[in-house]
């Protein structure tokens, strides 16, 4: 115990505990997001569709977070126009994106001169290796994503779970779903350096599912998807210091893990319950 204290006076270990707080909070809100709106398929294609940017990047020798935000981004609304307006079915549209990206980031990485860079830290993620201009744009994502969330909560909700009555009152839902997903697909990029691309998704779905077993109220469950995600990943990140194991995957199989001893708890105690009225009943 004393020595996982006395990682806080490295500040790579304050960074990586920052970045987890900020991680959580904007997970927790989108992930909430996701979950309830049922497009963690499109989550998937937008993570992986951001790829492309990250070898944009590395090719002409900009911030490959900011080749992938861009990408992101684009793809996010290129989802949103295909399905929409251009008559192509979802899984169709995010199976191209996601692919297309893929492809175009192996290619650039490919033609970059020199040695390849190594992907594994956005691939899997490596929290310990978050520097302060990452954890600039993760606070300004948290920022901006509590206040949007918070100024316009009723239209979110209005919005995302009966979008036709809305469409019939004139709310503005095309430019709420472009905003929403766009929101993602920065929730996603940004996070890429805490967990990487393949186990991003975990972070943004795993903590939901656990708060659903307590809640069904998406604010409710939005606070314990945040507090989850934070004990998920301080728990994770003591476990690869303990065993020498990547941050990202621990974080998850963390994560994982307590979904499995919770949702077992909810079977067993549900169980009992059951056993116990039908001997009242006798």
């Amino acid at each position: 115990m004393e020595n996982l204290i006395a990682l806080f006076n490295f500040g790579f270990f304050r960074n990586a505990f920052l970045a987890a707080l900020v991680a959580s909070i904007t997970c927790g809100i989108i992930g909430t997001y996701i979950v309830s709106r049922r497009i963690v398929f499109i989550s998937g294609g937008i993570t992986h569709a951001s790829f492309g940017g990250i070898g944009m990047g590395y090719y002409f020798g900009f911030d490959p977070i900011l080749g992938a935000i861009a990408f992101g981004i684009l793809s996010a609304l290129g989802i949103e126009f295909f399905t929409k307006r251009a008559d192509l079915r979802e899984d169709s549209a995010i199976a191209m994106l996601w692919s297309l990206g893929m492809a175009l980031g192996v290619i650039f990485i490919f033609l970059t001169p020199g040695y390849a860079p190594n992907l594994m830290s956005y691939l899997f993620g490596n929290i310990l290796t978050v520097s302060k201009s990452d954890l600039i744009y993760l606070f300004i994502l948290a920022v901006f994503v509590i206040g949007f969330f918070l100024t316009f909560y009723r239209m979110i909700i209005f919005v995302s779970f009966d979008e036709e009555f809305a469409l019939t009152n004139n709310a503005p839902v095309r430019l709420f779903n472009a905003l929403l997903i766009s929101l993602v697909a920065l929730t996603i990029v940004l996070n890429i350096r805490v967990v990487g691309i393949i186990l991003v998704m975990s972070l943004l779905t795993i903590p939901q599912a656990i708060a659903n077993l307590f809640t069904k109220r998406f604010d409710i469950m939005i606070v314990y998807s945040i507090l989850l995600g934070f004990v998920g990943s301080i728990t994770g990140l003591a476990f690869s210091y303990i065993y020498d194991i990547p941050s990202g995957a621990a974080i998850i199989f963390t994560l994982v893990v307590l979904y499995g001893i919770i949702k077992t708890a909810f079977l067993f105690f549900g169980k009992a319950q059951i056993k116990h009225r039908e001997k009242v009943k006798i």
